[in-house]
């Protein structure tokens, strides 16, 4: 038999209700009372019942994603793995909502963030660009009773370290090496776009990309970011301008989450010229590239697994518990042709 909420009490010399004080975060326990339940739960091998914990609670819990306004395909991916866990999950008694913010207003989306109550919203998972803006919103949000969690995008706020997404960082080094290796003897500019560097991933995805190709491959030229603000228009100018200054490029890597508008733009800008291309996320688009050499290899995260690891650290959150770290992990997939 597992330890119950009385075993629990018992063992750390406690009534039910500081016990479920505890547990549940609330105010009104001294500091030396938590730790002595803590070490208790750790002594006694206790598991809360987190099934039973939410029909106490006589309400389930509802969780918003807020993601940007302006997207193509991986957006609509995410929101459909979205919906999927909402219908998937209302015997659990979670709702999940998402919420749409102009990303490229901060002060807009600070605005659409302190509209968020906690009447309305247990967690929030939030994937937007990094501005003080949005980081003050944050700050506010928590002191609403509303948890946070990055998503997808990592906000590095000083005291928050909730993300749920991959190691951007070594996901650009993958891009540096596979690039490198792509490329092989040939020697050149790579071409490096991004939808904005105000995106967290996109700055650390550049970090690792540029670490690569610096150490051990004097002959690639990395040339500055550019940024296509996510718009076929900026797409197609920026492309036509590098192109045109840089007669060298070998290789181009995309380093956002939209890549259908610029592979195809690059494509038609270089015609039977083959250029190395690298990319992230697997979408419709990006799957048809790769099947039609376009595209030579993509760097993915499963976007089911990182809804539902979202989920899971919200709910952790407001149960004041930990998550199993090995099951929130989020794997860095390298994808071709031959393996999609």
């Amino acid at each position: 038999m597992r330890p119950t909420t009385k075993d629990l009490a018992k063992a750390a010399g406690v009534s039910l209700a500081t016990v479920d004080r505890v547990l549940n975060g609330r105010s009104g326990v001294r500091q030396k009372t938590v730790d002595a339940v803590n070490a208790a739960i750790e002594r006694i091998g206790f598991q809360r019942n987190q099934v039973a914990a939410t029909l106490a609670r006589q309400k389930g819990y509802r969780f918003g994603f807020v993601l940007p306004r302006s997207g193509d395909e991986f957006l609509d991916v995410i929101i459909k793995h979205i919906c999927e866990f909402g219908q998937a999950s209302r015997a659990e008694m979670i709702e999940t909502k998402v919420v749409r913010i102009n990303e490229h207003d901060p002060h807009q989306a600070a605005k659409a963030l302190s509209r968020l109550s906690a009447n309305d919203y247990d967690g929030i998972a939030i994937m937007a660009p990094e501005t003080p803006q949005i980081r003050d919103a944050l700050y506010r949000m928590r002191e609403r009773g509303i948890q946070t969690v990055a998503f997808i995008s990592n906000q590095q706020e000083e005291d928050s370290q909730s993300f749920v997404g991959i190691d951007n960082i070594a996901a650009g080094a993958t891009a540096g090496r596979l690039m490198a290796r792509f490329l092989g003897n040939t020697a050149g500019s790579i071409l490096v776009l991004a939808e904005t560097m105000q995106s967290r991933d996109s700055l650390e995805r550049r970090l690792g990309f540029d670490r690569i190709m610096s150490r051990g491959y004097p002959q690639f030229h990395a040339l500055p970011t550019l940024e296509t603000h996510g718009t076929p228009e900026r797409t197609n100018l920026v492309l036509t301008n590098a192109f045109a200054a840089h007669k060298d490029i070998v290789g181009l890597y995309i380093m956002g989450s939209e890549a259908r508008v610029a592979i195809g733009f690059a494509q038609s800008l270089r015609g039977k010229e083959k250029i190395v291309t690298i990319a992230h996320e697997r979408t419709p688009s990006t799957e048809q590239a790769l099947r039609a050499n376009t595209l030579d290899a993509l760097i993915n995260q499963d976007p089911g697994h990182i809804v539902r690891s979202a989920v899971r650290t919200l709910r952790a959150q407001c149960e004041n518990r930990e998550t199993l770290a090995s099951q929130e992990r989020i794997r860095i997939e390298i994808l071709i042709a031959e393996n999609l």
